[in-house]
Order: structure tokens, then C-alpha cells, then sequence
């Protein structure tokens, strides 16, 4: 059997985006590692996929994270929050999917793809030294947002971003899923509807708003996302955004409005923001969606002019399409492949 280069922990392994994590870790340069799989009690026994391997779930405890190079949290918050520091004390690098260390001092907030656009500054007072030993991977909105706008401000005068989000479920987790599922069946059989994490009717409905004892607060995920892009490059132009309940379960769907210092042409937008990651769809294939996007490693983004005629203007349209859960999972392991330089050499060889 081959060496193992780290031995790498999942706290939250049954969740939605622990899965993901798994599946995107076995084809990343930590491919070759020991992943093990950690959860609460409610979890705990469920046999899960560690790569190619059948893994059962481990119940957290002292010893949990003694021998782990690399813990990612991907489960809930309040989990993180309860053993982030254990994980620390015994030496693991961790990378944090749960946004619960945002707000703690020396944990930063990243996106190493924008590493890879040359004219993004990160606040100084956030510098991606990597002295720490923790980070928190950044929300997949403002890792889109960010690397847009820093792509056509490389070669274009930016000067405004507005959008709006349409969020799905499954950024939410299983339990949002799950009731917007039961909605949907409840409406088609005319039976009332479960609500404890919506407090309205998502299925079938698009909302700004949720209700007020709704499990899920769409204006905490809005403020998160222009906190990090606003951290994320210090330099970027002012996003204007709103957040919208999305009735489909998987994958983010964005509408932005862009207006430029300089008239420009659809061809010029798309050169601009074509590179790694982002996958340009042209007016003649058919258009980003949640559905097309799902499994996809790249953001998709179609450009329109804002304007019936070929003429260059300064307004454009862009449509995204991410897929949420694969593009926190690639970032968390491109953050980890950041920390990876404090630790050339894993705890097992």
C-alpha cells in the first residue's frame, strides 16, 4: 500500500459539503492521504466514502484530533466553535466551512484563487501570510464576486457591481432540503406545509425575505458575503447586492449588473473575464443554470449587453451559475494546499 502523505479529519463528514469534500479530496494533490470521518453521536456508525474507501464515522472525543494534520469543520457552527481550539492545541492546520471563526483574531478568511489575479490586494491588516493556523474558507458568492470583478478590473475600469443571489437549499444544509421537499410534496397533495426552517413557503416561491423564526437568515449570509468580498480585495468596486430564497435545491444562480468607466463589447467582457475557473457561455449555447452547473469545477458566466445593438456601452449583464457545494469543497482544499506550506511533511509517513 502506498505511504500516506497526511492524515486528514472531517468534522462534520455526513454533512452535505463533508461529502463533497471527501469525494473532491481524493482527486486533489491530498489524494493520497488518510482521510478520517467525524461526527456527532447522530451520526456517528454510518458508513461514508473516504476517497475510494468505505470509512465508518468516528464519535469525536479527546484523542479525535491528536494525530491529524489537517481538520476541516464542515459541519455545523456551534461544532466548530465547541472543538476548533482542541484541534489547534494538537498541532492540525484547520480550514473552516462553517464561517464559525470568521470574527476570531489571526483566523483568516480565503480564497487562493484570487492569488491568481494579479491586481487584487488583500487588506493588510488580513495578509495571507499563512503565520496562522487556521482559516476560514470563504462563502462561494464572494469567492464569485471577487474573482469577477477582479478578472475584468485586470483589463477594464470597473465601476459598479450589483447583484442578486438566488440561494438553494442545500447551502443550508440537509434539514432545508429535506422541508423543501416535504413542501413540495405537501402543496401537490394539498396538506399543510413544515416550516421550522423557513417560516414561509419556499417551494414554489421566490423570497427576499424569510419568515421571522426561520431556522435560515438570508440577511446573515448577505453580510457575510460583502463582508468577504470586501476582505478579499481591498481595491474591489462597491457590490450592491440583495439575497433571494431560491425554490431548487442545489446550486447558486446570479444576476449582476456591471457598468464600466469605458464603453466596451461583449467579445472585450468575455476575453476579459475568460481564465482558469470560469467557463464562458456564449449567446448561441444554451444558458447557465443550476442544473448545468452542478458537478462543475468552474463558475459560468454569459455576458449581455445592456443595449439592443452591437455598439460598444458600458453596461453589461452577467448571468452566473456556481455549484455551491463544489466550489466550498475546492476551496477549502485549495486553502489547505496554502497551509500545506507550514507543514511539508505530514505527522504519518
Amino acid at each position: 500500500m502506498a505511504e500516506r502523505m497526511y492524515r486528514i479529519g472531517i468534522v462534520g463528514a455526513s454533512s452535505l459539503v463533508g461529502k463533497e469534500l471527501s469525494d473532491e479530496l481524493n482527486e486533489s494533490v491530498l489524494g493520497d492521504s488518510e482521510i478520517v470521518l467525524l461526527d456527532d453521536e447522530e451520526s456517528v456508525g454510518q458508513v461514508a466514502s473516504a476517497g475510494d474507501e468505505a470509512a465508518v464515522i468516528q464519535q469525536i472525543d479527546d484523542a479525535s484530533f491528536r494525530t491529524l494534520d489537517f481538520v476541516f469543520f464542515a459541519g455545523s457552527p456551534k461544532t466548530t466553535q465547541k472543538y476548533w481550539q482542541q484541534a489547534r492545541r494538537a498541532g492540525a492546520s484547520i480550514i473552516d466551512l462553517t464561517y464559525a471563526l470568521e470574527r476570531e483574531k489571526d483566523v483568516l478568511v480565503r480564497a487562493p484563487w484570487l492569488a491568481e489575479v494579479n491586481s487584487v490586494k488583500v487588506s493588510a491588516a488580513r495578509e495571507p501570510d499563512l503565520k496562522t493556523t487556521a482559516v476560514v474558507s470563504a462563502h462561494p458568492v464572494a469567492i464569485m464576486f471577487a474573482l469577477i470583478s477582479a478578472r475584468l478590473a485586470a483589463k477594464l475600469p470597473v465601476t459598479g457591481v450589483a447583484a442578486t443571489v438566488m440561494e438553494p437549499a442545500s447551502e443550508h444544509g440537509r434539514a432545508a432540503m429535506d422541508e423543501l421537499h416535504q413542501q413540495t410534496v405537501n402543496l401537490l397533495s394539498f396538506q399543510s406545509l413544515p416550516r421550522e426552517q423557513y417560516d414561509a413557503q419556499a417551494a414554489f416561491n421566490l423570497l427576499p425575505a424569510l419568515g421571522e423564526a426561520a431556522t435560515i437568515k438570508l440577511d446573515v449570509t448577505e453580510r457575510r458575503i460583502r463582508d468577504q468580498y470586501s476582505l478579499l480585495w481591498i481595491e474591489a468596486p462597491r457590490l450592491s447586492l440583495q439575497i433571494a430564497q431560491a425554490p431548487v435545491f442545489h446550486g447558486y444562480m446570479i444576476s449582476t449588473f456591471v457598468e464600466l468607466g469605458a464603453a466596451a463589447t461583449v467579445a472585450e467582457v468575455e476575453a476579459a473575464l475568460a481564465g482558469e475557473h470560469v467557463d464562458i457561455v456564449t449567446s448561441e449555447s444554451e444558458p447557465p443554470s443550476n442544473l448545468s452547473a452542478a458537478g462543475q469545477e468552474e463558475i459560468m458566466v454569459r455576458v449581455k449587453s445592456d443595449s439592443n445593438t452591437d455598439d460598444p456601452v458600458n453596461r453589461f449583464w452577467l448571468w452566473l451559475a456556481g455549484d455551491n457545494l463544489k466550489l466550498a469543497a475546492m476551496n477549502a482544499i485549495a486553502c489547505a494546499g496554502e497551509l500545506r506550506k507550514l507543514r511539508p511533511q505530514g505527522k504519518v509517513q
